[in-house]
Parts: structure tokens; sequence; C-alpha cells
């Protein structure tokens, strides 16, 4: 028995050993396999794709921006100054007149009727006042024989100033006639443009009633009112001192130009409501882009700083040392610099100190760069979008 005991741990030991062995060389062969997989997957760095923009030197405009209102220059609504029917209409809705061109007639026969009887009455009082003056005379004459007395020739006296007086009072009357026939031919007191006709022909109108008959709107000039936060306003005023400023009217969308021109003058108080202060512009209008009561966005042009270092405003970062930048070298590796900004005008920064014109910075794919990061390319065109965009002049740093 034991003899055969220890001849089954005989062969037994061995076997052990052998299938430790194969175990051995079958784990060295993975470990050898992976080793050469993990060789095989090693590309060296990784590259990172980027957009990049190269830096420009150029004449940067600063801008403020706000939302205004177009106001007519002058807004006339057109009313009858007599009463009376209403016989002729001489302008067309959405004509263009000129300041004395006619526009409504109203029936004028009893004006003129009015005109003639002044005019008679006023040759009345004159032949009886020509009279009264020759019998004055003639009593001047007889007092001094005592034919007439002092009295009469005072009550003489007296009569001619009656008369005096009527024949001025006539005159006015022929003024007055003269007047409410001239208010029957209305004429345009302003150059604009006519509205819808309110009143047509045929109509009594009175010059108590409420409703005009049109209304003429000037359009050239016409004014922008807009607003601008309080803080802006020393600025603008600063500017204001050394010139005229100039003023861009952009569509709703903010995308398209409509007029240019100059700015007036700052409201003299601000709303504390809003804490924002009114300023108005004057644009010639001369192609009718801007209607009265349309909202439209304002550029203000406060200055043009020359020969500034821009960049997009994409490309500047911000982090705990300040702000900084991905500049790209020859070798397609990223460098981490430090900037100091200039000011921010929309998507547009200058930059004052940090980076050199015609250097290439990174302004996509930050996220994932570090120091000697190898990048590529995303766009093949590496000049800077540095126009800034109408909705520009957010903030202007010093």
């Amino acid at each position: 028995m034991n003899f055969r005991k220890h001849a089954h741990i005989r062969i037994l030991i061995p076997l052990g050993i052998s299938l430790l062995i194969a175990f051995g060389l079958s784990g060295c062969g993975n470990v050898g396999s992976r080793t050469n997989a993990s060789k095989k997957g090693f590309q060296g760095p990784q590259i990172v794709p980027v957009s990049v923009a190269t830096v420009e030197r150029r004449d940067l405009p600063v801008y403020v921006t706000g939302l205004g209102s177009v106001n007519a220059f002058n807004t006339v609504a057109v009313k009858s100054r007599v009463d009376g029917q209403l016989v002729r209409v001489a302008f067309r809705e959405g004509q263009e007149v000129k300041k004395g061109d006619l526009l409504v007639v109203i029936d004028p026969r009893p004006y003129q009727v009015a005109l003639d009887q002044a005019q008679a009455t006023l040759l009345k009082d004159q032949s009886q006042l020509k009279n009264a003056q020759l019998d004055l005379q003639r009593y001047n004459g007889l007092v001094a024989a005592g034919v007439v007395s002092h009295q009469q020739v005072d009550t003489q006296e007296a009569l001619v100033g009656q008369l005096e007086g009527s024949v001025h009072a006539d005159q006015a009357a022929i003024e007055n006639a003269k007047l409410n026939l001239t208010y029957c031919h209305i004429t345009a007191p302003v150059d604009g443009r006519i509205g819808l006709r309110l009143v047509d022909t045929g109509n009594m109108v009175h010059a108590n009633d409420a409703n005009p008959l049109l209304v003429i709107t000037q359009l050239q000039p016409i004014a922008v009112i807009f607003t601008l936060p309080e803080d802006s306003l020393p600025v603008v005023a600063q500017h204001m001192r050394a010139g005229t400023l100039r003023v861009e009217a952009y569509s709703r969308d903010d995308r398209t130009k409509l007029a240019s021109g100059n700015l007036l003058t700052i409201d003299n108080q601000i709303d504390q409501s809003t804490g924002t202060g009114k300023l108005k512009a004057i644009f010639d209008n001369r192609e009718h882009d801007l209607w009265p009561n349309q909202f439209v966005n304002v550029r203000l042009l406060l200055e043009v700083r020359k020969d500034s270092t821009v960049v997009p405003a994409a490309a500047v970062q911000r982090g705990p040392q300040g702000t900084f930048a991905y500049i790209v070298k020859a070798n397609n590796t990223v460098e981490v610099r430090p900037v100091t900004l200039a000011l921010t005008q929309g998507n547009v920064t200058a930059i004052a100190q940090g980076i050199a014109p015609g250097e290439v910075v990174v302004t996509d794919g930050q996220d994932k760069l570090q120091n000697g990061s190898k990048v590529a390319f995303r766009n093949r065109n590496l000049n800077a979008e540095t126009e800034p965009h109408p909705r520009a002049a957010t903030a202007v740093e010093p």
C-alpha cells in the first residue's frame, strides 16, 4: 500500500510541474502579446484640430449702441380755421408736398360776401366821416363870430372821432373777411409727405372739429431718439465737445444699415426708472429708409483708434492668472501667452500687449489645448474676421 501511494505521488509531482510550466509559458505569451499590442497602438503626441486667425494691425472704430425710435422732424395735423363745405381736395394720398402748396379748398362764397359787406360799410362810414369833418371846419369858422356855440363845436368834434372809430372798425372787418377768405384755401405749412385723407369732398368742416383734414409728416430731415446707459453719457458728452459725432441706424435684425446722420443733442435729464439717458440724432433720409415710429438699432461712433492690434474676441481666454491666448508657433505647437486688452468691441478685441501683428492665434478648440500641444488647422483662411458686428459697442475698456 505504501509503495503504491508513493508511486502515485511520484507520478503526480512531475505532472503538476509540467502543468505549471505550461500555464507559465501561456501567461508569458499573453503578456508579450499585450506589450506588443500597446507598442503597436502608441502613435506619439495627440494632434488637436483648432480654428485659427491671423493677428492684424488696423484702425478700429469704437461704438456705443442703443435702441431707438424714428420721429418725424415735424408732424402737422392740418385743420380748417373756418366753417364751410369742402369743395376741393387738391392732393393725393402719399404725395410729397412743398410749403405753400394748395391742399384743400373750402367754399369761399360766404366769406366773399362778408368781405363785400365790410367794404360797403367802410364806404358808408367814410362818407359820413368826411361830412362831419367839413361841418367841424365850418363850426370852427363860425364860433369866432358867435354864430355857433363852443358846445356845438365840441359835439361835432366828438362825432368826427366817433366816425373815425367806425372807419377803423370797418377796415378791421375787411381784414378779417380777407383772412377768412384766405383760410378757405388751405396750403401746406411745411415740406413733407401727406398721409391718408381723413375727410372727403362735400363734407362740412368746422374750425372746432377734433379730427384733422390730413396729416403732413416731414421725412427730410428726420430724427431718431435713442437711449444709452447713464454711465456712457459722460464719455459721449466729452467726445461731443471735440466735434460732431456720427450716428448710424440699422434695421431691427441689426444687419442692414439704413442711414447715417449726426448726433444733435443729449437730453437734460436721466430716466431714473431705467438708468438711461435720451439722445437725438438727425438724418437726411434722402432715400426714405427711415419712417416715423420705426424701431432701429443705433450705433454712435465715438472715435477711431489708429493702428490697433486686433484679434477675434474668441481668441482671448480668461484664467486665474488673467487673460491669455494660444499662439501657434512655426512647428504647429501652441504657446500660452498672457495678453493685456485695450478694448472689446463686439466680436473684436484690441490687444495692448502680448501679441504682435502677423502671429496666429487659436480661436476655437482651446478647451483641449495646453502649453506645447500639437495642432492641426480646421480652417484654411488664416485672416481674422475683425470687422465689428453691428451689435458692437458693448463695453469700452480703459
